[in-house]
């Protein structure tokens, strides 16, 4: 169910995107399809299109990025992520993705943490491009590659700001590139990344991505304590409901086998068809 607010404004016309975003996200189109096939079903609603809105996305591979840009210019919108600091202040990747507007995150430091979200609320009330979130916070480290638990920061945002959520599944993407290692620290942690990622064009894995319907957060009562949390449940299970069908034949494990990918954790989330 859409904000009341939201549902009743005119829609107005997407901004266009600063040119080096949209160069990126052609660059980035033409590299998905070179290292695989990809497949998007579902839709971002016409009424929610130049709208503040917010969209949320299992993690499940160093690539899904890349496919979640491509799968977002398929259907015509040109969303924003919202980013660890870290990589915006990386050199050259840094500046560019600054100018093209991406939010910004630092989880380690909580005070300013606290005032990054404060920011970010404001800036979701505002902005007419999409705003792409991972509510797991890392890669699933689950062993069927299911949602982690996640983090309730996405739904606190989408609840203060009182925009709609659009839950996004995506499946395929883990197969393109190792998950590899948590931190680089020098050239020999990248070699099996790019040793599977070099290979990835020959196997040309299938990358599904599906966008689903608004989550419905409208019986979720913000003065309550738990909102927050209800919330991300919520969301959460319209990522995993998506995801089903997406890998309908391998519910139990991926096909494909990582072997740096960490396992240590279990999914709340995982249907019952799965166990």
């Amino acid at each position: 169910m859409l904000c009341p607010m939201l549902a009743l404004r005119t829609a107005e016309p997407p901004r266009r995107a600063p040119a080096i975003w949209r160069t990126m996200l052609n660059i980035d189109r033409g590299l998905v399809n070179l290292v695989g096939r990809l497949t998007v079903t579902g839709r971002v609603p016409a009424q929610l299109r130049g709208r503040p809105l917010l969209m949320a996305a299992n993690h499940i591979g160093v690539f899904d990025a890349f496919v979640l840009m491509a799968a977002c210019k398929r259907i015509g919108i040109n969303p924003r992520f919202m980013l660890a600091g870290g990589i915006l202040d990386a050199p050259v990747i840094g500046p560019a993705l600054r100018v093209s507007g991406h939010l910004r995150v630092d989880r380690k430091h909580a005070g300013t943490a606290v005032g990054q979200f404060a920011e970010a609320v404001e800036a979701m009330k505002t902005t007419r491009e999409p705003i792409i979130v991972y509510p797991e916070g890392r890669i699933s480290h689950d062993p069927g590659l299911w949602p982690e638990r996640g983090k309730t920061g996405a739904a606190r945002l989408a609840l203060a700001a009182g925009v709609p959520v659009i839950p996004i599944s995506q499946w395929g993407a883990h197969e393109a590139v190792y998950w590899g290692t948590e931190t680089v620290n020098g050239p020999a942690d990248l070699i099996p990344l790019a040793r599977s990622g070099l290979s990835a064009p020959l196997r040309r894995p299938r990358f599904r991505v599906h966008f689903g319907d608004p989550v419905d957060l409208s019986g979720i009562d913000t003065q309550r304590p738990g909102a927050g949390v209800r919330a991300h449940a919520k969301i959460m299970q319209a990522i995993t409901d998506g995801l089903v069908p997406l890998r309908h034949d391998e519910l139990d494990r991926p096909r494909f086998h990582d072997p740096t990918r960490p396992t240590d954790t279990v999914s709340p989330w995982k249907p019952p068809s799965a166990l």
